[in-house]
Formats: C-alpha cells, structure tokens, sequence
C-alpha cells in the first residue's frame, strides 16, 4: 500500500510556481506565437478581411502557392549523426555583403495597409537582425523613409518596368543616390494576376467603405483607428490612385518589357543586379550567360500565372544548369525555417520571405515582424543542429529529399524539356 499523507504547504510551493501574468496584450499574443501559422491566425483576427485577403490569397485557384507550400511539407531530411553542433553559423555572405541569416524581407506592394507602420516595421526589423530588406515599387513608404528606418544596414530595391519609363528610371536613380545596395529587376508581372479573393472583396485603393466593410471592421476598431490617425499613404511609384489592385498593376505595368529595357536599367543601376520571377532553366542559363549577378526563382507568390511552375523543384536543375559560382535565390511558399535550410541545402545561395513577414506585421506591427524573424531563425538553427551541421555551408543535397505528388504525365518529355 502506498503511504498517503496531508499535503504540506511549503513542499506544495516549491513544485507550483506560477506564472507571472504579462498586461501587455501584444507582447502576450506574441509570445504565444511558436510558428509562422500561429502568426498567420493573429493576422487573421486583427485585420479587416480585404486587407487580410490581400496578403494571403494568390491568384485564381491559388493552386500555385500551395503548391509550392506543399512542395517544402514534402521534404524529407537526412540527418548524420554523432556529429556534434553546439553552435551554428546562420550567416552569409550574398551579392557582395553579410547577412546574419540565409534569408531577406521580400518586396511587398500596399503594406501599410496590412498594418500601418508598414515599411517602416520591416526595414527596422532587418535592421536589428541583420538582414536585408527590400522595398517594392509598390512600396507605401519612400525609398528615402526606408533608407532612414534601415540606415546603415542593407536595402535592396525592387523595380516595375512601368509604362512610363521614366517613373521606373528616377526610383532607381533614387535608390542608387540613397545607398540601396541591391535592385531587383522584376520580371513575372507584364499584367495582373487575376487575384479573385481581391474581387470578391471589392478591395481597392483606397478602401472603398460597403455595408460588408462596415460589418467586417466592427471588432477591430484598432485597425480602422490606426489607418484613419496615420498619415495618408503613399506610393514609391502611383502619383494617383483609384481602383482595384488589379486595374492599378494593369495602368503602370507594360507588357512589352523586354531585355533592352534590362540593359538600359543596367547602365542607370551601380549596384548589383539580380532578376526577379525567373521559372524554368533556359532562361536562367540566358541570364547568366548575360552577366546579371544572379537571379530569384519566383512565381511571384503565386499571384499571378496561377499553375506555374513551383520554385522549390525547379531549384537543383538551375543550380546544375548555372554553375555553382551564379547567385541563385528563391521565393514562394517559405513558412517555416526548415524550409529555408532543405533550399540551401538544395542549391540555393538565399532566400526571401514576403507573406511570413506580412503576417508578423499584422500580428504586432514592428514587435510582431521582430517575432517573424525569431521564430524562423530559432527553427533553421534547430533544423541545423539535428542534421548535425554547423554552418550552413556545410549543408548539401544529399541533407534533403524532394517527395513529390506531381509527376508529369510524359516522363520522358518533362526531364529532355529539363536538359
């Protein structure tokens, strides 16, 4: 039998110590956050569903972005073992400077939509973790407010051919003249996706108020008293705006962009230059070959040709193609730091994040994209250290195993498209 006895009060003290309650209500919410998901439903609560919408959805059936999720959920890791890693090097050097960590904010148009610190939120966070930050043309915060929130870490731009030439030529002499170290000449975008949620929202800019607005944005008084106590937004590129997203891409993009439009951005352009939405072998080889630092695959977060290729496969055949000495980037689908490590470990010299990042922003503002960062990078260096590598140079193909559950019906024509 076993021995009972009345509890003890000091005994019953040492082995339940409660928690400290934490007031501030962003700071617990954070906290509570262990995964880019977990962000991703914050978001989902505290932003008005047109905002929320944009960020998350992607063109047409969407098949394109989850897709390329599912293509990292279908990874399988080959950890070595007995090979202690104490300590890991997340860091790397691309095109030409440091980062602290493998991966970079990624361009995102309308941001202080999502969350009105916006820009500003994303280029302070780079800034404290040491990694880059990119502005997109769409961007609502100056090249210049950028460059003053991030002032002495690494900006990089990325750049719409537009109609209007000269739009796009001053934004990249501007960014030259504010120290932008990096221009990301976009590709993927000749016309607007068809982002149907974005439709369906009647989702404009700016907000166009409806019953379904007004219903939507009663619990979460926050965002509208934010939005409407903030300065008014402002574009990198749009002198005017009204519209749908769609119709405004459609008004400043031009479908005629072509590689002399590349060559005359290559003379303005001082820095490095790598081009942006890049999706099968031949044209990587054909910029490569035409000197351009290095290249982002991208399907542009599958927000605009739906269908198209997944970034993530396409990865260790355009390494093969180009060598190792070309920079090769990736986007699209990263919503965990594993997914980071199986790209590197697959051939990629970086990558970017957009929605993880917007989802952080939304969560908490400037708080919630320094939470962004944290979680991925305590997740690739926990990934590193279970594979039993300690920098990331140390990471190979032979780490990483592409599951797939899309097969091209003729074999033998996909892999000779491939060669």
């Amino acid at each position: 039998m076993v021995q009972r006895q009345l509890p003890n009060p000091v005994e019953l003290l040492e082995l339940m110590k409660f928690k400290k309650p934490e007031l501030d209500g962003r700071k617990r919410r954070l906290e509570g956050a262990l995964t880019i998901d977990d962000l991703r439903l914050i978001a989902k609560r505290r932003t008005p569903k047109a905002a929320f919408d944009y960020t998350d959805g992607a063109a047409e059936g969407e098949l394109s972005l989850t897709r390329a999720r599912q293509a990292f959920q279908d990874v399988e890791f080959h950890p070595g073992i007995l090979r202690p890693a104490p300590t890991v090097d997340t860091s790397v050097e691309i095109l030409g400077g440091p980062s602290a960590l493998p991966f970079g904010i990624a361009p995102t148009g309308f941001t202080r939509l999502m969350q009105t610190e916006g820009e500003v939120a994303g280029a302070g966070a780079a800034a404290a973790a040491g990694i880059p930050f990119t502005l997109s043309t769409l961007g609502t915060t100056s090249i210049e407010g950028v460059k003053a929130a991030n002032p002495h870490g690494r900006n990089w731009f990325q750049l719409y051919v537009m109609r209007d030439r000269e739009i796009s030529y001053e934004l990249t002499r501007r960014a030259a003249v504010a120290g932008f170290d990096t221009l990301q000449f976009t590709v993927d975008t000749p016309v607007a996706g068809a982002r149907l949620r974005d439709k369906r929202n009647g989702f404009s800019i700016p907000p166009q108020l409806t019953l379904g607005t007004i219903i939507n944005a009663i619990p979460r008084p926050w965002w509208w008293f934010d939005f409407l106590t903030t300065p008014k937004l402002e574009f990198a590129s749009l002198s005017t705006t009204g519209g749908t997203v769609g119709e405004l891409l459609d008004a400043a993009m031009d479908p005629t962009i072509s590689y002399d439009d590349l060559a005359v951005i290559r003379d303005i352009w001082p820095g490095k230059i790598v081009i942006k939405g890049v999706q099968n072998i031949e044209d990587s080889v054909r910029l490569r070959d035409a000197g351009v630092d290095g290249i982002v695959l991208s399907n542009h977060g599958g927000r605009q040709l739906d269908r198209a290729p997944i970034p993530f496969h396409l990865l260790p055949e355009v390494r093969k193609a180009v060598g190792d000495d070309f920079t090769v980037m990736i986007d699209t689908g990263i919503m965990n730091g594993a997914d980071i490590v199986a790209a590197v470990a697959l051939g990629a010299d970086f990558t970017l994040i957009g929605r993880a990042y917007l989802y952080g922003l939304m969560a908490g503002g400037r708080q919630g994209v320094d939470r962004t960062i944290a979680i991925l990078r305590s997740e690739i260096e926990r990934t590193m250290r279970l594979l039993g590598v300690s920098s990331l140079a140390e990471l190979e193909p032979g780490h990483v195993t592409q599951l797939t559950r899309l097969v091209p019906v003729n074999r033998a024509a996909a892999e000779a498209h491939a060669r």
